[in-house]
């Protein structure tokens, strides 16, 4: 009973940070997800050959059921500009699902090593809020939006994310104003996870993984993560209106720096450096 409770408990307290992580910040659970669900499959003693492979694809499944609940918020709004995101969807479904073959290709350790320089480049992002300017002019035609999808997709296929950190930017510098980038970004998110997920639930092919796997997603950390964070998300926006912002940003900043440089750091030796 332990062996199914202690892990059924850990994946509930991931969900339980990677929701108020979401609220309190506008992140998708991602950044939160993916290097914990790192360390839990660790502790279980999953394959080092294939937990961070696990992580990713786990994430991207949690992120289609989060990502439809933003999307029932914001359209209740009318806030999603939705001729936008059709535009970017045909380059997300493509870039996604290249992403995911292309982590499903690399090794455990350099996929760790990929994802760790991710984190240092949020943790910049969320230290200094890096502003974008709308650009002069009509918004990018179509083929444009399709190779900005396609980039989008690329990343969020390999680090297992919804894409908000480049989707958000990437609205804003076409000209939408901030609440209509935040709401197309989490619509966005819904065809980055489904193509992601059906990649990673596929393309596995390893005797190492765990019962109650489909391919890389790991379906017990599914149930944990989205039956807590989808709850906790609600929560976390509110504690955002009481809470001091700055100090918050700067001091999820600090916690994803330091997972990051550990990550990349740690899999240097094993990636053949340094050299000797």
């Amino acid at each position: 009973m332990d062996a199914i409770l202690l892990p059924l408990a850990l994946y509930l307290g991931i969900g339980v940070v990677a929701g108020l992580v979401a609220g309190l910040f506008g992140l998708g659970g991602g950044a939160v997800v993916v290097p914990v669900l790192i360390l839990a499959f660790h502790w279980q003693g999953v394959a080092p050959e294939v937990l961070t492979h696990m992580a990713i694809g786990t994430s991207l499944a949690t992120i289609v059921v989060t990502s439809s609940s933003a999307i029932r918020t914001h359209q209740r709004r009318g806030a999603i500009g939705w001729p936008l995101v059709g535009r970017l969807v045909p380059g997300v479904l493509v870039g996604t699902a290249l992403g995911g073959l292309l982590a499903a290709r690399a090794g455990g350790e350099l996929l760790q090593f990929w994802f760790g320089a991710f984190l240092v480049l949020v943790a910049f992002q969320m230290a200094f809020g890096v502003r974008v300017r709308p650009r002069p002019g009509p918004a990018p035609g179509r083929a444009v939006q399709v190779g900005a999808g396609g980039v989008i997709g690329f990343a969020s296929g390999v680090f297992g994310i919804g894409g908000g950190s480049l989707t958000v930017p990437w609205l804003l510098w076409c000209g939408q104003p901030t609440v209509n980038a935040v709401a197309s970004s989490a619509a966005l998110g819904l065809p980055i996870a489904v193509s992601g997920a059906l990649t990673y639930a596929v393309v596995a092919g390893s005797a190492d993984l765990p019962p109650w796997s489909l391919g890389y997603v790991y379906l017990p950390a599914l149930l944990g993560i989205v039956i807590a964070s989808t709850p906790c998300a609600r929560w976390g926006a509110q504690l955002a209106h009481r809470l001091p912002e700055l100090v918050l940003r700067r001091a999820f900043a600090l916690v994803s720096l330091v997972i990051g440089i550990q990550f990349m750091v740690r899999n240097l030796e094993g990636l053949g450096w340094p050299w000797r």
